[in-house]
């Protein structure tokens, strides 16, 4: 499933260089995370690197865009040609 960053964010700059689909990107308060982007790492890293940087644990699995690690995949390949 997509990740999101919930409303405590306090916009450290931490999580959007690390998206590696640049799902990540300044929305009108906080970060936001593109679900049609975020493939929570799946094909680049072992775990989602935005969670693994982010000082106050304020990303979360997005539960109205749940996806199996199938899905996952299948959307890193269509986002990266391979």
């Amino acid at each position: 499933m997509a990740l999101i960053i919930d409303d405590s964010c306090i916009n450290c700059d931490m999580c959007e260089p690390e998206c590696p689909n640049e799902a990540i990107t300044m929305g009108e308060e906080v970060y936001e995370i593109d679900p049609a982007l975020c493939t929570e790492c799946v094909g680049h890293y072992d775990k989602p690197t935005c969670v693994s940087v982010c000082p106050i644990d304020c990303i979360d699995p997005d539960p109205e865009h749940k996806e199996s690690q199938d899905e996952l995949l299948i959307k890193y390949a269509r986002l990266t040609g391979k």
